[in-house]
């Protein structure tokens, strides 16, 4: 068995309200091209090609405060999340969970709905952004959501979130070629999962569970840097002088192995094998990322599939990426 971790889907109801209410209008012209998207047969008979795979379901793009003032967008998580329980409901067999979409620019509602979504609708976590219109999720007005999931037992998804308003150089006012999306969603992940850390969040919740998308963004491939800051280089003890002032009580780098990664890497043999090396397979989960790509999803599960099982690893830790870990971190069992 397959399950897929993170891959996204608009249920129809909140999608026939997205359609009045989204900003960006051109996205209207894109969705038709892709109705794996919202179309769930469709979406049904594209999982249907692929014996033992499951999904767990999580809401795309974009964040619920891009779309909704804190007075109106609890009503549009409560519909995502509604739609998302409902399909797993009507088909278990295919989609055994999801992940909650919260409010997030209503700190007191985005709590009260994680507890609904979970309570309620049997919600397996909740999926965060990276920022929450720029501030970042470490910040101090939303930790009790982070103590709400320790306390559960359940993870939290992170999925980054920058947009092409977001300039490559201060001198400029947009990014070009897409480098906002190529590039700043790794940056993203990368800096919102060290700002956790730096927060103590871990200190604080040992046993916090993080999904982090795209195999964590820049952090395998740059370990050695997280290892040794550029403050230690010049430090007279070799201590690391940010984890001092932070109070940490462990070296950085063993907070980021806490983190559990997923193998949405558009099916990269080579970033995958990197991802894994540094997460190892306890802490590495399979995720596709689907539906985004020319084939309506197909070319990422079929790509993320390759790659895991080129990864030189014995059955038994393949088995824990595909299903084991998740059936663990969502308590499916």
């Amino acid at each position: 068995m397959k399950i897929d971790l993170f891959n996204h889907i608009l249920p129809k109801p909140y999608f026939e309200r997205l359609i009045d209410i989204i900003p960006d209008k051109r996205m209207l012209d894109r969705y038709p091209k892709l109705p794996t998207l919202w179309d769930l047969d469709a979406h049904r008979r594209m999982l249907d090609e692929y014996e033992g795979y499951r999904q767990v379901l999580s809401l795309a793009n974009p964040p619920l405060e891009m779309l909704a003032g804190p007075e109106d967008s609890p009503a549009l998580a409560r519909l995502a999340n509604d739609g998302m329980a409902a399909i797993c409901k009507a088909h278990p067999d295919r989609f055994p969970a999801f992940t909650a979409s919260l409010p997030m620019n209503n700190p007191d509602a985005a709590l009260a709905e994680a507890m609904r979504a979970i309570d309620e609708c049997d919600a397996r976590g909740v999926q965060l952004f990276t920022n929450v219109q720029g501030k970042p999720i470490s910040a101090p007005e939303f930790s009790a959501i982070f103590d709400l999931l320790a306390e559960r037992d359940l993870p939290v998804w992170v999925h980054p979130i920058r947009g092409p308003n977001h300039p490559d150089y201060a001198t400029e006012d947009v990014s070009e070629h897409e480098i906002w999306f190529t590039f700043g969603w790794p940056y993203e992940t990368s800096a919102c999962m060290t700002r956790l850390v730096y927060a103590g969040l871990f200190d604080r919740n040992p046993n916090q569970k993080i999904i982090t998308h795209h195999m964590g963004g820049m952090i395998p491939f740059f370990a050695n840097k997280i290892a040794v800051g550029f403050e230690q280089l010049f430090s007279d003890d070799g201590k690391n002088p940010l984890a001092e002032r932070a109070g940490l009580k462990r070296d950085p780098l063993e907070y980021f192995r806490l983190l559990h990664a997923d193998t949405a890497l558009n099916g990269s043999e080579a970033s995958t094998a990197c991802g894994h090396a540094f997460f190892t397979s306890a802490h590495s989960v399979f995720a596709t990322d689907a539906p985004f790509d020319l084939r309506g999803g197909r070319d990422f599960i079929e790509g993320t599939i390759r790659a895991v099982d080129a990864l030189d690893i014995p059955d038994s830790e393949r088995d824990m990426i595909y299903a084991g870990n998740a059936r663990k971190l969502l308590r499916l069992d």
